[in-house]
């Protein structure tokens, strides 16, 4: 039987749902595969809880992330982690594809593409197409495409990314993305650049 990317996502948001309900069986614990950069002794931390087809994530991305990155990060000032947060099959898969990459400057570089590019890769009727675009970006950023394909299929990963859902959801409450923490405290300012700055200073 043929399913529509609807009935898919609507699939994987029920399996997920059981999932979370019967989490207490599940470990729940950080994950030590984030994608991150910057100094691990920073005297600030921004995790930012996202799922890869959000446009309000790659929005967030787009206007604060390089910034930061030149600003704050590269001068060891802050250190920053992308958690997985997947809310529908394609952003799954696209983490999938993510943690493929060994290094994590690769991953960064393959997560700004992937926030750049979303508006053509999200949209589709078929999965399986919507796997082709990305796989499409990982391939320009000279990921093999066996590797892809076994990601794809790992389910270990799977759990993985979802047990990092888990998690992230029990510790902070996570209701929408991007859901952004500085230094453990949920940012609730305007999603711009100078804001961002103004709250990352009054702790340096």
């Amino acid at each position: 039987m043929f399913l529509t990317i609807k009935n898919k996502l609507l699939i994987f948001k029920s399996f997920l749902a059981l999932i979370i309900l019967f989490s207490g069986t599940i470990s729940a614990s950080e994950n030590k595969n984030l994608t991150s950069i910057g100094n691990a002794d920073a005297k600030i931390t921004v995790k930012v809880f996202s799922s890869l087809s959000c446009p309000h994530c790659a929005d967030f991305h787009q206007k604060v992330f390089y910034k930061l990155k030149r600003e704050f990060i590269d001068k060891n000032m802050v250190k920053f982690e992308h958690h997985s947060f997947p809310l529908d099959l394609r952003a799954l898969n696209a983490e999938k594809i993510l943690k493929c990459f060994d290094k994590k400057e690769k991953r960064l570089n393959f997560l700004s593409k992937v926030y750049e590019k979303q508006n053509d890769w999200s949209v589709g009727t078929d999965i399986n197409s919507i796997n082709e675009k990305l796989i499409k970006i990982a391939k320009n950023q000279n990921l093999d495409s066996g590797k892809i394909d076994v990601c794809l299929k790992d389910e270990n990963l799977e759990d993985e990314i979802l047990n990092e859902r888990i998690a992230g959801d029990k510790k902070y409450s996570i209701t929408s993305t991007p859901t952004i923490l500085i230094n453990e405290k949920k940012y609730e300012g305007k999603h711009n650049y100078e804001d961002f700055k103004k709250a990352i200073k009054k702790l340096l």
